[in-house]
């Protein structure tokens, strides 16, 4: 036992050696054979290299073939291009690549065919880069088709919809029914109006129809056109306190705003008679619809407010004013002399800093002597009376025309103690009613506004 232990650890180097050859055999034999991967032949690889880029760059022009791949599992032939979404394997055995769907491809692929609708027939299993070209464009050309389409069938149905007015005028003379314009309606309204075999009541629809239509610019200078103005002013002669009323009314929609209009009235004799309806004996409704269209016609229009003075329409409205029930109508003259007396002040100081006012209209304003006439006349007293109407609103428009008063008739102001009485009541009951407005939030109410006109006007007078 002894002896082959021996024997042994004298062959063990003998083994050794043997495995270390065997190994080096091995190791020369592979590196002959894939010498090409060898890193010892750099130029070799390196030329390999710019190869296969030459190579891959003459195969980027070549028509790639398309492969479709099923629910089984298919060889890939080189060149074949593998749809996204693929299963690909490669085959251990056989050594090639093999394709096919994933299990769930089938339920979208259904899907998406469902969505969609059919897809296009292509007719080859090959695709290049141009052919795709030509399906998007042909898309779009398709788009552009389909929007044409929607246009002329939006244009068609517009059409069905609404007619030419040709052929409706063609179909309603057919019918006996004649579509007239404003200017036809206005000349059959004052025919109407005019007609001295029309009622009462046919006359004053044909009024309440007629100042729908002169509100608008337009229509109240075509008014002037055939002569219907003059027609409607006359009508303020009329011994019926209705046609009165209404003609007022027409007159004051057509006067606003509207210089031309102005003019001819004044000339036509409008200002005289609507002086003559508020100084006799009508109904209220008739004066308020009177002083309305007195209103309209002196607003903006110098020329009128001369003539108004002159033809002593302060003393009409002073004795309107101090007539018994007419307390309503009070509130509206004190705030057209207010207009006037600010219109005025305003005119001046615009042509002082503008120069934009004409020479000719300033003077017309300058020529324009309300305030002295307003203080010989004994408006200073009539409109501080004024101030002990009830209505909050009443109020606030008597302070303003007292404000504008103020530097004509100062003197006045100082000698009436019972303004003075007045002023101190109304200063007490705004106080308390401008405190709620503070703890209810409101700064700057409604009653701290008309506090703070009471406040200044008393400093004025002290």
């Amino acid at each position: 036992m002894p002896h082959q232990g021996l024997l042994l650890f004298r062959m063990a180097p003998l083994c050794v050696l043997l495995s270390m050859l065997m190994v080096s055999c091995f190791n020369f034999c592979l590196c002959h054979k894939n010498s090409e991967f060898a890193l010892t032949n750099p130029e070799k690889s390196s030329t390999k290299e710019t190869e296969r880029k030459e190579t891959e760059e003459e195969l980027e022009p070549k028509i790639l073939e398309v492969f479709h791949p099923t629910h089984e599992w298919q060889a890939l032939r080189p060149g074949q291009a593998v749809p996204a979404g693929s299963h690909v394997r490669l085959n251990l055995q056989t050594g090639a690549r093999e394709v096919k769907l994933h299990d769930e491809d089938k339920f979208q692929t259904n899907l998406k065919g469902l969505k969609k609708g059919k897809r296009l027939d292509i007719n080859t299993n090959t695709y290049t880069s141009q052919d795709l070209k030509n399906a998007l464009a042909k898309f779009k050309e398709g788009a552009e088709m389909e929007n044409s389409k929607e246009d002329q069938e939006r244009q068609a149905k517009v059409k069905r919809l609404f007619r030419p007015i040709e052929e409706l005028k063609k179909d309603f003379e057919e019918l006996n029914v004649v579509i007239e314009t404003d200017m036809q309606i206005m000349v059959r309204l004052i025919n109407k109006f005019n007609s001295s075999s029309s009622s009462l009541e046919e006359k004053i629809a044909a009024l309440f129809d007629l100042e729908y239509y002169v509100h608008q610019m337009d229509n109240a200078q075509d008014l002037l056109s055939f002569g219907g103005l003059q027609v409607v002013i006359n009508g303020l002669n009329s011994t019926e306190p209705l046609v009165k009323e209404y003609a007022a009314f027409v007159l004051g929609a057509a006067f606003s705003s509207n210089p031309k209009v102005q003019v001819e009235a004044i000339e036509g004799g409008a200002l005289q008679k609507l002086l003559v309806i508020l100084a006799t004996e009508q109904p209220l409704t008739t004066k308020k619809k009177a002083l309305f269209a007195l209103c309209s016609l002196l607003r903006h229009f110098p020329y009128a407010q001369q003539q108004f003075l002159k033809l002593g329409g302060l003393q009409v409205l002073r004795s309107l004013v101090q007539e018994k029930g007419m307390e309503v109508l009070a509130v509206r003259v004190v705030t057209l002399l207010y207009d006037l007396v600010t219109e005025k002040m305003f005119a001046e100081e615009d042509a002082e800093l503008t120069w934009d006012m004409s020479p000719k209209r300033l003077q017309q304003y300058r020529q324009v002597h309300l305030l002295p006439s307003l203080q010989e006349q004994g408006w200073c007293e009539i409109t501080a009376h004024l101030l002990a109407l009830p209505e909050h609103d009443a109020r606030e428009k008597v302070l303003q025309t007292l404000g504008a008063l103020l530097a004509t008739c100062r003197d006045r102001f100082h000698q009436d103690t019972q303004l003075h009485r007045t002023l101190g009541t109304l200063q007490a009951e705004y106080q308390a009613l401008a405190a709620l407005e503070l703890q209810e939030g409101e700064d700057e109410g409604y009653f701290r506004e008309l506090l703070d006109s009471i406040d200044s006007l008393l400093t004025e007078l002290r």
